[in-house]
């Protein structure tokens, strides 16, 4: 079973950063398209950014230009960097990985964005 660990959410002041990291076995980071999602209450489970084991990465409209994804192979990890956050950014964030048929689930880790 394929373990992904998010940390770094928390509460947050609109304007204000977070990071999210997410560890991952380091054959799994090396082959996998990564990605972070979100979820808030009431709603389904959306995209937010991917990285592919190339290095592309792709973002949702509403976090252009504030969020960035970025991948360490060497700490294993994939970070969510979050500026300029706004309360509707409020949402629990998940952690994913996919390759091939194989799609993994972190835990999520919550993220409040107060006005």
């Amino acid at each position: 079973q394929v373990q992904l660990v998010e940390s770094g959410g928390g509460l947050v002041q609109g304007g204000g950063s977070l990071r999210l990291s997410c560890v991952a076995p380091g054959t799994i980071l090396s082959i996998s398209t990564m990605g972070w999602y979100r979820q808030a209450p009431g709603k389904q489970r959306d995209l937010v950014a991917t990285i592919t084991a190339g290095g592309t990465t792709n973002y949702a409209d509403s976090v252009k230009g504030r969020f960035t994804i970025s991948r360490d192979r060497a700490k294993s990890t994939v970070y969510l960097q979050m500026n300029s956050l706004k309360p509707e950014d409020t949402a629990v964030y998940y952690c994913n990985a996919r390759f091939l048929s194989n799609n993994y689930w972190g835990q999520g880790t919550q993220v409040t964005v107060s006005s």
